[in-house]
C-alpha cells in the first residue's frame, strides 16, 4: 500500500478502540488552553523554550533511577554534554544502551527538561541511556542538530565500553522532534555502511514536514501540539531556501529504506504526526525492516512523557520498556 493512500490496521484499531479523548487529557488540554498563546507563529524562541521547560515540570512522572553521570563527548562544533542512565541493580558487566534524542521541535528541549523520560526509558527498559544535548535552532540550524546526533553514535559504538555498554546491543531512541533526527541518522548510517544499530524507537516522532496527512489536519489545534507550532520551529531550525521534502529532515521522504534497524513505533489517536507514524511503519515493512507498530487510543502527542497528569503514561511506558527488553536481549 503506498504511503497515504488509507489508514494502516493499527490507526483502525486505534480508533476502533476509542473514539474520544481520554477524560483525564481533556482535562489537563483545557489547562493548557487557558494560558497558550493566541498565535505560536508569534512566540519567541525564548517563549518556546520556557513554555516546553514548564510543560515537563508540570507532567513529569520522575522514575527512580540507579545512578546518572554527567559527561561530555567529542562532537561536529565542539564537546556535547550528556547524561548517562543506570538503572537500580545494574550489573556491573556491560549492559544494552540507548542513546536519547530528546523532543522540542529542534529549538527547544535539553537533557534537564527531558530528564524524566530518559529516567523512565532506562527504568522500563532495564538498560543504560545516554541522553544528548545536542546542538538546538536557531543558533545552531539544520543541519547541525543531525550531525551531533550522528557524532554521538559513532562515539557510543566505538567507546561502548566506556559506558559499560555492548556495541552490539546499541540502540537509538528519539520522541517527537527526536524522532525525526533518531530516524534521519539511522537512514543515514544506512546509506553509508555506518554502524548498525540493533534498535531504533520511535515515540511520537515527525517525520515528514513537507505533507498534510488527515491527522495533521484533523488535530491541526487543540491537542497539545498545534499546526502553527510546527511551522514556528521549522522557520527557525530550517536555513532560508532548504527543502523540507529533504529525507535529513522528512525521513518518510526518503526513497530507500532498506537495511535499518529494528524499529518500535509509538503513535497516539489525537497526534497531529499520527499517520506519517503509521506510514514510515508500513513503508519499513516494505522495504524488509523488521518493525512493530502502536497507536494508544484516547492519547495526545508526548502523553508517554506526562505521567504525573496523565495516568496512562506509566502504562504505556512498560510497554516501551519491554519492547526496548526484547530487541535489545
Amino acid at each position: 500500500m503506498a504511503s497515504g493512500d488509507a489508514p494502516g490496521a493499527d490507526a483502525l484499531v486505534c480508533r476502533q478502540r476509542s473514539m474520544s479523548l481520554d477524560p483525564r487529557v481533556q482535562r489537563f488540554l483545557a489547562i493548557l488552553a487557558a494560558g497558550n498563546p493566541p498565535n505560536a507563529l508569534d512566540t519567541s524562541v525564548a517563549e518556546r523554550r520556557k513554555a516546553l521547560a514548564d510543560l515537563m515540570a508540570l507532567g513529569a512522572d520522575e522514575a527512580p533511577i540507579g545512578q546518572t553521570e554527567d559527561r561530555r563527548i567529542p562532537g561536529p562544533a565542539g564537546a556535547l554534554p550528556v547524561r548517562i542512565y543506570t538503572p537500580d541493580h545494574a550489573s556491573a558487566r556491560l549492559m544494552p544502551g540507548l542513546l536519547y534524542l530528546h523532543g522540542g521541535g529542534l529549538v527547544a528541549g535539553c537533557i534537564a527538561t527531558h530528564d524524566a523520560i530518559a529516567r523512565a526509558l532506562a527504568t522500563a527498559g532495564a538498560c543504560r541511556v545516554v541522553s544528548l544535548e545536542y546542538r538546538l535552532a536557531p543558533e545552531h540550524r539544520f543541519p547541525a542538530a543531525l550531525d551531533d546526533s550522528l557524532a554521538a553514535i559513532h562515539y557510543l559504538t566505538e567507546n561502548a565500553a566506556e559506558f559499560n555498554i555492548d556495541p552490539t546491543r546499541l540502540g537509538v531512541c528519539g520522541d517527537s522532534a527526536g524522532g525525526t533526527l533518531a530516524a534521519a541518522a539511522c537512514h543515514a548510517l544506512a546509506r553509508s555502511g555506518g554502524p548498525l544499530l540493533a534498535l531504533q524507537l520511535l515515540l511520537c516522532p515527525i517525520l515528514d514536514y513537507s505533507r498534510k496527512t488527515q491527522s495533521r489536519r484533523e488535530f491541526a489545534a487543540g491537542y497539545l501540539v498545534d499546526e502553527a507550532t510546527l511551522d514556528h520551529d521549522l522557520l527557525y531550525y530550517l536555513p532560508a531556501g532548504t527543502d523540507p521534502a529533504d529525507p535529513r529532515i522528512s525521513p518518510l521522504r526518503a526513497l530507500d529504506l532498506r537495511g535499518l534497524p529494528r524499529t518500535i513505533i509509538h503513535t497516539a489517536q489525537f497526534d497531529p504526526m499520527r499517520d506519517e507514524g503509521r506510514d514510515y511503519g508500513e513503508r519499513l515493512r516494505d522495504a524488509g525492516v523488521l518493525v512493530s507498530t502502536t497507536c494508544h487510543p484516547g492519547m495526545i502527542h508526548l502523553f508517554y512523557g506526562l505521567g504525573k497528569v496523565i495516568p496512562y503514561a506509566r502504562t504505556a511506558m512498560d510497554r516501551i520498556g519491554a519492547g526496548i527488553r526484547e530487541a535489545l536481549a
